[in-house]
């Protein structure tokens, strides 16, 4: 958690969720908080659905922690402007911490992003002050926020400022294992073309 790597300790803690008893180490609401927080920012949908929202050890505590399970199932359910006002929440729960304190700027920055890619890869394009209505903030702070985070390549879209419009512009992947196919089909072709040569020799 200290060095950032949050994917790496959120396996680790979801790993031990089922068997853990050091409680000299750290309470277990504590460790359930870990857990989820950072599955939230590392995990995909479905990962988060089946390892954290739907886990009976989870379920347990998560609601006497605030914001939490507000947070998770938010996110999970788009439902944008519930999750910014517990996102917020547990900021404040996380400057307040002593591993996270440090990283909470990141995190709720991090949080950010994929909600907004959630919401945008939903749709083609979306207007502007629709998307700013269902996550419950101003357009002139959505307008910024998605043009810092597309001039970092963190989001994969354009804004239309005359029509107040982001439209998705998704990486081709198809494209991309295709031409990878004709690049490595070329290399493979030029191999065995010399191999035939020597063979004729």
């Amino acid at each position: 958690m200290s060095i950032r790597d949050f994917k790496k300790a959120a396996n680790q803690l979801l790993e031990t969720v089922a068997t853990f008893t050091a409680v000299e180490l750290m309470d277990y609401q504590d460790f359930i908080f870990y857990t989820t927080v950072l599955s939230a920012v590392s995990l995909d949908r479905v990962s988060l659905k089946e390892k954290v929202i739907d886990s009976p050890e989870v379920l347990a505590v998560i609601d006497t922690i605030p914001h939490l399970s507000s947070l998770v199932n938010s996110l999970y359910n788009s439902r944008f402007a519930e999750f910014f006002v517990a996102l917020a929440g547990i900021t404040e729960n996380l400057k307040r911490n002593r591993f996270l304190s440090a990283h909470a700027g990141f995190y709720c920055k991090e949080m950010r992003i994929i909600a907004y890619a959630q919401m945008l890869e939903s749709y083609k394009s979306v207007h502007l002050k629709s998307m700013a209505i269902a996550f419950g903030i101003s357009v002139e702070f959505l307008d910024k926020e998605l043009s810092r985070f597309i001039a970092s390549g963190r989001l994969h879209c354009k804004i239309d400022k005359v029509g107040g419009i982001a439209e998705t512009n998704r990486p081709d992947s198809k494209n991309a294992q295709y031409q990878a196919t004709l690049k490595q089909g070329d290399i493979l072709l030029n191999r065995v073309q010399k191999l035939s040569r020597v063979i004729n020799i």
